[in-house]
């Protein structure tokens, strides 16, 4: 990249240092304006760029205010009268890794500098904020180098340096000593963000970044899956959800919403100005050695952004078929099954009703070291060794259909499908299946038995199921009884602080497994509904979900009101 040309001092037009003189004439207003060149700044615009108060502190953000025009075309224009390149969407290079090691994250958000690439003699840095010369003197001086600058949008160079400190193994949040969030922690928060109607300026406040940062922690302490921040006409309210069940846990003043969202949108990369239209970003933290993925998804609601936050802790995830409850003798069936060479087995059930856990359980069953193990997914949740894994994109058409013809250009053994959701990956999967491939796939039914007509309803012919399904595991998730309490909630008087006076900590799965025997495959053919297929299967020994919750109700694992609660 060239260096840039000097104008004045780095990255600044001539005329700025001029600007400050005392008794400036109109006349000299209108020739200093003119040395701003294809920025179009009349001697009147800069009068008022003088006279605004935060014309010191805050140049260029008072710029595009005179100027009233957007940021993008600003740069554009200044590019062309100072020489600096203009980049949209700055990426971090490794070779710029001293600039993450040398400047600390918050003065680079703070002033909005963010290093691109260096070649051992000069660092290139992405900058927001162009007239800060100041700033990039003592970049200079901390670097012991000189700076190239470009000019990138504010929005760009905000996920350059959370990008730039992910590569260093900073992530964009590291949660380490943050204390348990309470109403007086989010009133003292509450009380230290200061007001304005810039975005990223409140996403940038420490107080913010704490208290999100404490969300984070807490949502954490207490195990949640989800996040769900929901503005109401009055209030906003934060809820966890924790073995399934949504808890309200605080509630913030409303005022504090445009700056929570921004701060989290900045986290995950999104757009903080769109606040109109609904946005998905991912990014993940860190509590000591743990890593948490974290999936953001904002919409607008009539009081506001309502946003939802998945957490997935890789560590604390038990990918194992005895922790997530399966008995004895349904894994011996359903190893005899994924030890096939070929054929399809289905996992159904809900929306959160653990069927991703439940296929990588049987992907860590699977000989890795001799099987090519492949997945598609959206989202991939979980990493396994010894496969890969291609996740969705829609908007670079990349679904579940391309992805799948994609990875049997791959030589594969083993498949996994995160959802067979339509006719074309449906004929896939069972095409697949039948030329020496064994895939494992999901499907929202209600049970085992309703798998078939539900393949058969999407567009699949009966006499491609009946040659491809080997059989269908159906589940729900049970929360199990807290074992410090026994299922009271409190202990020794109070709150217990195992459960946090729920009565239940953790919960495991309750299944049904259905495999297709030549009845069913008769039955299949003649397209019988899942009621007689039930009977059929029934009559081959299957026993359904709620016989398991029987038995885990004999071993007091849980208790009548959940099972009632999930199966009824």
């Amino acid at each position: 990249m060239a260096r840039a040309r000097r104008h004045g001092r780095r990255g600044e037009p001539e005329g700025t240092a001029a600007i400050a003189r005392a008794a400036i004439s109109p006349e000299q207003d209108a020739r200093l304006a003119r040395l701003f060149g294809e920025l179009e700044l009349s001697g009147e615009q800069l009068r008022q760029f003088r006279e605004a108060p935060a014309s010191d502190t805050e140049p260029w953000e008072v710029l595009l205010q005179v100027l009233a025009i957007d940021e993008h075309e600003a740069l554009e224009r200044l590019s062309k009268r100072t020489g600096l390149p203009f980049v949209a969407d700055p990426m971090p290079e490794s070779s710029a890794s001293r600039f993450y090691e040398v400047i600390p994250p918050d003065a680079a958000r703070q002033h909005l500098v963010g290093g691109i690439s260096s070649d051992g003699h000069v660092m290139t840095v992405a900058t927001g904020r162009p007239l800060m010369p100041a700033v990039f003197t003592l970049l200079e001086t901390r670097l012991d180098m000189p700076v190239e600058l470009v000019l990138s949008p504010r929005a760009g160079v905000a996920n350059l340096i959370n990008r730039g400190y992910e590569q260093r193994g900073d992530l964009v949040t590291e949660i380490i000593e943050e204390m348990p969030l309470d109403e007086s922690a989010i009133e003292r928060a509450a009380g230290s963000v200061g007001a304005g109607n810039d975005l990223l300026a409140l996403a940038r406040q420490t107080p913010v970044i704490r208290l999100v940062n404490m969300i984070l922690f807490e949502a954490l302490r207490r195990r949640a899956s989800d996040i769900h921040i929901h503005p109401e006409e009055s209030k906003l309210v934060i809820r966890f959800r924790i073995d399934g069940m949504l808890h309200d846990s605080f509630s913030p003043p409303l005022s504090l919403a445009p700056a929570i969202s921004s701060r989290l949108k900045v986290m995950t990369e999104l757009d903080i100005a769109n606040r109109h239209s609904p946005q998905d970003g991912q990014t993940n933290v860190r509590i000591g050695q743990k890593k948490v993925d974290i999936r953001l998804s904002v919409i607008p609601s009539i009081h506001g952004e309502r946003i939802v936050l998945r957490l997935l802790d890789q560590s604390s995830t038990q990918l194992d078929l005895d922790a997530i409850g399966m008995s004895k003798p349904m894994q011996a069936q359903l190893l005899d099954l994924i030890d096939r060479p070929n054929g399809m087995v289905l996992v159904t059930g809900p929306t959160g009703s653990g069927k991703t856990t439940s296929l990588y359980a049987c992907l860590g069953r699977v000989d890795r070291a001799s099987r090519n193990v492949m997945t598609i997914e959206d989202p991939v949740e979980y990493r396994l060794s010894g496969i890969s894994q291609m996740q969705v994109n829609a908007k670079r058409g990349v679904t579940f259909a391309t992805g799948l013809r994609a990875l049997l250009r791959q030589d594969p053994d083993v498949i996994l499908v995160g959802e067979i959701r339509d006719r074309e990956t449906g004929e896939l999967a069972v095409q697949a299946s039948l030329t020496g491939h064994l895939v494992l796939a999901t499907l929202h039914t209600n049970d085992a038995p309703s798998a078939i007509p539900r393949l058969v309803d999407i567009g699949l012919e009966p006499y491609l199921v009946t040659s491809s399904l080997l059989g269908v595991l159906a589940q729900r998730l049970v929360r199990r009884i807290c074992q410090t309490c026994a299922g009271k909630g409190t202990r020794d008087g109070s709150r217990c602080a195992t459960c946090f006076g729920t009565g239940y900590r953790g919960r495991l799965a309750v299944y049904e497994l259905m495999t297709v025997t030549d009845q069913i495959r008769r039955l299949t053919a003649q397209r019988a509904d899942a009621v007689t297929l039930r009977d059929a299967a029934e009559d081959a020994g299957f026993k359904t979900m709620r016989e398991d919750a029987a038995a885990k109700l004999a071993q007091g694992v849980t208790d009548e009101a959940e099972v009632y609660r999930v199966l009824h």
